[in-house]
């Protein structure tokens, strides 16, 4: 596996721990209830920017994810979009490019 590779990897676990990590305080507390965590994440203007900001993010890096596969025919990679969407785009993104660049037989 290339050294790029291995920063997407590690990249992509990095990206999915820390979100978690920071998050299992809130859930262990309020339980998965999805309007709560909307309502956390909106609750001030500066957290409303951001919640705003990655969800466009994620919907358009969704976008490329199903365009290129249909292209490139990599139908694992569709994996990264489940996984931006349910855990973070800091583990959808490196998921995407470590499923994308590798090599398709």
């Amino acid at each position: 596996m290339s050294p790029l590779r291995l920063t997407y990897l590690a990249m992509a676990i990095i990206g999915a721990l820390w979100p978690l990590i920071t998050l299992w305080p809130w859930l262990a507390q309020n339980g998965l209830a999805p309007a709560a965590l909307i309502g956390a994440w909106t609750a001030s203007p500066t957290s409303a920017a951001l919640f705003t900001d990655i969800t466009l993010a994620a919907s358009a890096f969704t976008l490329w994810v199903i365009a290129e596969t249909r292209v490139r025919h990599n139908w694992p990679a569709l994996w990264a979009i489940p996984a931006a969407w349910l855990i973070g785009l800091s583990f959808g993104l490196p998921l995407y490019l470590f499923l994308r660049t590798r090599p398709i037989t």
